[in-house]
């Protein structure tokens, strides 16, 4: 069994020596080997603005995470752009217009609060008159903020928002097609 005096030991004389050394950290603590480095480095590069990146962070899985996101939109809004008009267009197998005409039928006409937490899409609030250009101009916006994000690893909480709301859109419209995604 150890004895609690020798835990508690005085510094060796290695730190002892770091301390006195010139130059080895300005009288204060002791500091990790690398950071002073690191720190002065990145002081006379910047100002003194930018830290070193700490090994506690998690920047690159960030960076591979949201853009493995962002591929999967970029697969998913294609493969919507080149398929929507077929499956869900005006004259779609299940056209997403006579779709939602029932809903809201089925709401007495009404585009409330309940129409839009059955069938939550923006399509609600535009003009039904075209629904493949509709379809499309969505599919196309998702596409390019999509390929943004992974081109540019700019992922924000909008634009992942923005990605997420144009997909439920379709989502929501595609019937039978999306409800594997549900």
């Amino acid at each position: 069994m150890l004895s609690a005096g020798r835990d508690m030991a005085a510094p060796s004389a290695a730190l002892r020596q770091r301390r006195a050394a010139p130059g080895g950290g300005g009288g204060g603590g002791p500091e990790a080997p690398g950071r002073a480095a690191a720190g002065a480095a990145a002081g006379a590069a910047g100002g003194g603005a930018v830290p070193p990146v700490s090994p506690g962070t998690f920047w690159l899985t960030r960076i591979v995470l949201l853009r493995a996101v962002a591929l999967l939109y970029l697969v998913a809004f294609l493969v919507a752009y080149h398929q929507n008009k077929q499956l869900i267009g005006e004259k779609g197998l299940l056209p997403c217009k006579l779709y939602l005409q029932s809903v809201k039928k089925y709401f007495k006409g009404k585009i409330n609060l309940d129409a839009l937490s059955y069938a939550p899409t923006i399509i609600w609030f535009l003009d039904w008159s075209d629904m493949d250009s509709i379809l499309d101009n969505i599919s196309l916006v998702g596409l390019a903020t999509s390929a943004f994000v992974l081109v540019t690893g700019c992922a924000n909480m909008v634009l992942m928002a923005v990605l997420w709301a144009l997909y439920l859109s379709l989502v929501n419209v595609g019937q039978i097609w999306y409800s594997f995604g549900k």
